[in-house]
């Protein structure tokens, strides 16, 4: 299998629940991205709107393009050549940023939440991660209504021209599931993985880490706990994982594949 694909988190939020204000200004953030690569970072991830657990700030989508455009510029001014993906799920953001510089669009809400961002990714040709996600939290069997909810939209994306190839699923840890829905989700990947698209894993830092930690720990100490779902991720046949720490998941992930003779990248 390829090498496997490490998306490192920028956020340019004021309040993101790991890293909040940290990179919220363009400096910061350009900074950060240089890091990013020099430990290894295949495609950042920039968000400008926060979701984090236990409370957040609305904005409105003006808000979120002055957060993340400038960044993005400011980040393909700096030379830095790799992968730009933008956390949205709004439409007009997507476009936005596509037409900034960025590569790729990160929707948490799979599509449904503002359809037309599949029409702007098929525009753009470009990738698009659709996480699962949903108004409701309950199911009949966790693993089997995810990836069922993830082709529908799968199917959509499809109908709005995107290509196959484009479209990567998430398995949406930490969002609308219990965290032994969670657990049940992460037992089961390979049963997503199956389907034939692109996997992203997006565990890091998550309260389910925490909880399998045991005791309260700060959300830069589960660094350790998130690689081991890194590792349960590759096992699965997962393409890409979206994580805070690059340098440490990207050389455990490659020390892993070469040692299991599957990496040939």
């Amino acid at each position: 299998m390829g090498r496997l694909k490490v998306m490192g988190i920028l956020n340019t939020t004021p309040d993101s629940f790991s890293d909040g204000g940290k990179y919220n200004s363009v400096e910061a953030a350009v900074h950060r991205a240089r890091e990013m690569v020099e430990e290894g970072v295949d495609i950042i991830d920039i968000g400008g709107y926060s979701t984090r657990p236990g409370g957040y700030t609305e904005i409105t989508a003006e808000t979120e393009i002055e957060r993340t455009v400038p960044v993005v510029k400011a980040i393909r001014e700096a030379g830095i050549t790799v992968d730009i993906s933008v956390d949205t799920f709004r439409s007009e953001v997507a476009r936005a940023v596509l037409e900034a510089g960025a590569t790729m669009i990160n929707d948490q809400w799979r599509g449904i939440y503002d359809e037309k961002i599949l029409d702007v990714a098929a525009a753009f040709d470009a990738p698009i991660f659709l996480m699962h996600n949903n108004n409701h939290s309950t199911y009949n069997n966790v693993t089997e209504d995810m990836i069922r909810e993830l082709k529908e939209s799968a199917d959509l994306a499809l109908k709005h021209g995107v290509k196959k190839e484009n479209i990567w699923l998430d398995p949406g840890i930490g969002f609308v599931k219990s965290r032994e829905e969670d657990f049940e989700v992460m037992r089961n990947l390979k049963q997503l993985t199956a389907e034939g698209y692109p996997v992203l894993l997006a565990t890091s830092r998550k309260r389910m880490v925490k909880e399998l930690i045991g005791g309260e720990t700060d959300a830069d100490d589960r660094d350790a706990g998130t690689l081991a779902t890194t590792i349960i991720g590759i096992e699965a046949g997962v393409k890409a994982v979206r994580v805070h720490n690059v340098k440490m998941n990207r050389q455990a992930a490659d020390v892993y594949m070469k040692l299991k003779g599957d990496y040939n990248g």
